[in-house]
């Protein structure tokens, strides 16, 4: 079955980053683009990279050995600005992630990988926009979701992820953590049924048994005693400060529940920036994405870095039990 592939922010690098992998064959599967014809050839015109794109209405018209887009109609070549923020290519990206979604839920395809879209661009014609995460929820009916970045060298999930630290600590409860830590199992164990789950604590030493803070005593210890009651292997809250280092280093843990945004990233960004992968949780549809931006300062150079989409391509066929198939795999079948 196919899996959809949106082409992101039409002034960044997602248009590229979609024609080079497909030129150079390293998704390794059958997928169908959500875009916009004009503006990847705009950029094919750009790079030279000469690939063949084809418009369809619809994932069943597929036909091997060309990029397959299903062609919104939004932008033309003109219209297309590398490395500048645009309305209309802000507007273009939000319309390709509703429509990718609504064929993920029809059945069309398997899943949904997504290329970046900006922020700052999409606000312009949305002001409620805060993200492919929650655009995704929205259009499934889904309020309980949450990010799941990933890489070789470490997985972690977040509590709370786009509002102020402030906010994030409030949101530290109870219901909220405990749900986070069954989504994380849920994803985690799909990838690895011998995997070993952390949650790390809010405060610095995971409070010290409430002298920097009790929230781990009020709210994360009973979240973590109600999922090991349901038999899911989890430890902690363990202290933030040396939960990564066990995690890495000691291999005793294979993802960390983080209760804000930063906790989980700056690690991962560390150890992987250009590869670590973007896994929506708590969806009806299986989604993932690059973790990384826009990049407006290299748009249309055609130096982007194609190992994070890669590896989000890898991640959405295994957790839709679709194995990719590797380069030298091919090469024995043939």
């Amino acid at each position: 079955m196919l899996i959809g592939i949106t082409q992101g922010d039409s002034s960044g690098v997602g248009p590229e980053i979609l024609l080079k992998t497909f030129r150079d064959s390293e998704l390794f599967t059958d997928f169908v683009a959500y875009g916009d014809v004009e503006a990847l050839e705009h950029y094919n015109t750009l790079l030279g990279y000469g690939v063949p794109v084809r418009p369809i209405a619809h994932p069943g018209d597929y036909q091997a050995g060309e990029l397959n887009v299903i062609d919104a109609g939004l932008l033309r070549r003109e219209e297309i600005t590398p490395g500048r923020i645009s309305a209309k290519s802000g507007q273009a990206a939000r319309e390709y992630v509703i429509a990718a979604t609504r064929a993920a839920l029809a059945g069309d395809i398997a899943a949904m990988v997504t290329l970046p879209m900006n922020k700052e661009a999409t606000q312009l014609t949305d002001a409620r926009f805060t993200g492919h995460t929650e655009l995704i929820a929205e259009v499934c009916g889904v309020q309980d979701v949450t990010i799941m970045l990933a890489s070789e060298h470490l997985i972690v999930t977040h509590v709370s992820t786009h509002c102020s630290l402030r906010e994030a600590i409030e949101r530290t409860k109870f219901e909220r953590v405990r749900t986070i830590i069954r989504m994380t199992a849920d994803a985690v164990l799909r990838l690895n049924p011998k995997a070993r789950i952390a949650v790390a604590g809010l405060n610095p030493h995971a409070g010290e048994n409430g002298l920097f803070g009790d929230e781990e005593i009020r709210e994360i210890r009973p979240a973590v005693e109600w999922a090991q009651s349901q038999g899911l292997p989890v430890e902690g809250p363990l202290p933030p400060d040396t939960v990564f280092f066990l995690a890495v280093h000691k291999r005793r843990y294979d993802a960390v529940v983080c209760m804000y945004h930063d906790q989980g990233h700056i690690p991962l960004k560390l150890l992987d920036f250009e590869a670590g992968v973007n896994v929506a949780l708590g969806l009806p549809i299986i989604r993932t994405s690059v973790d990384h931006g826009t990049a407006f300062d290299i748009a249309g150079h055609g130096v982007a870095s194609t190992a994070s989409f890669v590896e989000a391509v890898v991640y959405a066929l295994r957790l839709a039990g679709l194995a990719p198939v590797s380069a030298e795999e091919e090469e024995t079948d043939a």
